[in-house]
């Protein structure tokens, strides 16, 4: 019987190739099936999600609207669908926003949908934001209001912009245990002349034009100077007047007596045995003192009980209502459109995210829009504190070809359109403002830090040649040559005059009289124009409005407003429905991968002076880059 011949036994050598290849043929298997297996297992996610979802329930008669809007006030979101998912999943409150748009057009339809009984408003949640979009707000609830719909507002703690909007309500009531204090206007900022030059050695050379031009100020004094100080006041008392009479009006008390309350406030807490909330009844700011169980017992009998609700009556809240209502738009709209293109933020060079202007991003999607044939008109909304020259030039020269193609261009300035915020704004056809809004600030500055004496403190010096007077000028471990001032003077001057001589242009006015209005000065909304910078006194709606009847589109309903923004990945809109689901958000809530991706992914808190941290940083090749820029604001 013939036997079989044993294998040839492998060289060492050949043996550990060998194995390395089947170690890495084993290793690609593994990652290609795992890969396979997690999409697999994706898919069948999204099934559930969307077996489960079922469509939209829907409203049922005698529902109370609960208004209870969390986070900032924003006129655009900054961050993508699927991190604000992730930190709603998460129970994260540090990034939340709420659209302006979103919170105006949930309060407009209920005002006209007839399941719609009335509105429980709850404003404690909602950050601290501008006063020309909380009185967009604040109209929008009067309407409401109007419509003979009853308001009911509760809170526990509530500060004097969240009351603006309370005060709106039928009836206002306050924890026993909860406070409301009107307590005025105030702007302050930190100044680090002493420590950056005196302790640090860093010297500060600032460069501007305009005696009211205080951006850079907090590097270059101990205090604010006195020309910001009266220009400050100037428009901050105009704001501040305005909200004492817009709570007058609807408390029906008058400004005087609201003041006096603010005058008299040690004495008035100290009568009331320190009890804020008994105070804001004496003062009467609030109809009553209720516990929120108090409130949603008042609500049960007034409406219908639900036993299955959180509050206990029949209720939907504004996701769930914006829900409604965009299940109800029409995707195959082909009417007319009003574009809206949102300028929101600082404006910088380059391809910027939601939340900033681009002079690259910004300027694409008017672009987009002048290309458009379905765009008729174009609202540029405006809330931006400026930025960079160059950029802000970027989106103006967008804006003048809009109009040199024929489509319409109209400017809806927000909280805040100021310096390089009114730069991109000047050449519109008409400019809305809030009395309220904060604008002008038409001024430039530029700013160069050297620290020579920063380094002599360690021992380290810097010498060399160059082969003419400017080479290496602009090096910061150097001492500033006078002249190489000189020259940044010459091209500050320069970008001023270009600034002036475009308002005068746009606004067909002289250079001397925007040159009397400008020099860095702020104004408010309603001072703005009754110096010629704004056109009209109102908000976004009168802004499309006239848009398209500039277009000659007709009423409101015979065209459609659509908002031109960045377009969210796939795969983000598929996290951002995943992780808005039941399904998903149980899932994500204690997973450690999900805390690590929101983390990287959550915009992080900025101060202000990281703008111009980042312009000195990057000026791209340029010895010196021009701002327009305004720290103003509350």
């Amino acid at each position: 019987m013939s036997q079989v011949a044993p294998a040839p036994r492998r060289s060492p050598v050949a043996a550990f190739f060998v194995g390395l290849w089947d170690v890495a043929n084993f290793t690609r298997k593994l990652v290609l099936n795992l890969i396979f297996f997690g999409l697999l297992f994706l898919v069948f996610i999204f099934f559930i999600i969307a077996a489960g979802s079922g469509g939209v329930k829907p409203l049922m008669e005698r529902t109370t609207f609960v208004l209870a809007p969390e986070g900032r006030l924003v006129e655009q979101f900054t961050a993508d669908p699927a991190t604000r998912a992730l930190a709603k999943a998460l129970g994260d409150k540090s990034a939340e926003e709420v659209q302006l748009r979103d919170l105006l057009r949930a309060i407009e339809a209920a005002q006209k949908d007839e399941k719609i009984e009335r509105m429980l408003l709850r404003v404690d949640q909602l950050q601290p934001t501008g006063y020309a979009s909380l009185r967009e707000v604040a109209a929008a609830l009067a309407k409401f209001r109007a419509s003979g719909k009853q308001i009911v507002a509760f809170g526990e703690n509530l500060s004097q912009t969240q009351y603006l909007l309370a005060a709106q309500a039928d009836e206002v009531y306050l924890d026993p245990m909860g406070s409301l204090m009107l307590e005025g206007l105030g702007r302050y900022r930190q100044y680090y002349r002493e420590g950056l030059q005196d302790k640090l050695g860093v010297d500060v050379h600032l460069f501007k034009v305009g005696e009211y031009k205080s951006a850079a100020e907090p590097y270059v004094l101990d205090a604010a100077s006195k020309e910001a100080k009266e220009a400050d006041l100037y428009w901050m008392n105009d704001v501040w007047q305005r909200l004492l009479a817009d709570i007058a009006k609807v408390r029906k008390t008058t400004p005087e007596a609201l003041a006096a309350g603010i005058d008299t406030l040690p004495e008035g807490i100290a009568a009331a045995g320190g009890d804020l909330a008994k105070y804001a009844l004496q003062q009467k700011l609030v109809d009553g003192l209720k516990t929120q169980e108090e409130v949603e017992d008042l609500l049960i009998e007034r409406g219908v009980a639900d036993e299955d609700s959180d509050t206990g009556f029949r209720a939907i809240g504004l996701t769930g209502y914006l829900t409604q209502l965009d299940a109800k738009i029409n995707p195959l709209d082909k009417r007319p459109q009003v574009a809206v293109v949102v300028a929101e933020g600082e404006i910088t060079d380059g391809d910027q995210p939601a939340g900033r202007v681009g002079g690259l991003s910004t300027s694409a999607l008017l672009r987009e829009a002048r290309d458009d044939d379905d765009v008729k008109a174009v609202v540029l909304r405006v809330d931006s504190p400026g930025g960079g020259v160059y950029a802000s030039e970027q989106i103006r020269r967008e804006v003048a070809a809009l109009k040199k193609a024929g489509k319409p261009v109209v400017v809806s300035m927000g909280d805040l359109a100021a310096s390089g915020g009114y730069w991109i704004s000047m050449n519109a056809d008409r400019i809305y403002a809030d009395p309220s809004t904060i604008t002008g600030s038409i001024g430039i500055f530029g700013m160069i830090p050297t620290v020579p004496r920063t380094l002599e403190k360690i021992g380290v010096r810097t010498d060399g040649v160059g082969t003419t007077r400017f080479a290496g000028a602009f090096d910061i471990t150097r001492p500033l040559d006078p002249a190489v001032g000189q020259v940044i003077q010459s091209v500050i001057d320069k970008g001023y005059a270009d600034f002036t001589g475009k308002v005068a242009d746009a606004r067909k006015k002289s250079v001397e009289e925007i040159d009397a209005v400008a020099r860095g000065r702020v104004w408010s909304g309603a001072q703005a124009k009754e110096r010629g910078l704004v056109d009209e006194l109102a908000g976004l709606d009168a802004a499309l409005a006239d848009a398209a009847r500039r277009a000659k589109l007709g009423e409101a309903g015979k065209y459609r407003v659509r908002y031109i923004e960045k377009m969210s990945s796939p795969f983000s809109q598929f996290m951002g429905g995943f992780a808005g689901s039941r399904i998903g958000a149980a899932w994500l809530k204690d997973s450690d991968f999900a805390r690590a991706l929101l983390a990287r992914s959550l915009p992080e808190m900025e101060a202000q002076l990281r703008f111009v941290e980042e312009a000195v940083n990057d000026r791209q090749g340029a010895p010196v880059k021009t701002l327009a820029y305004c720290f103003c604001g509350f």
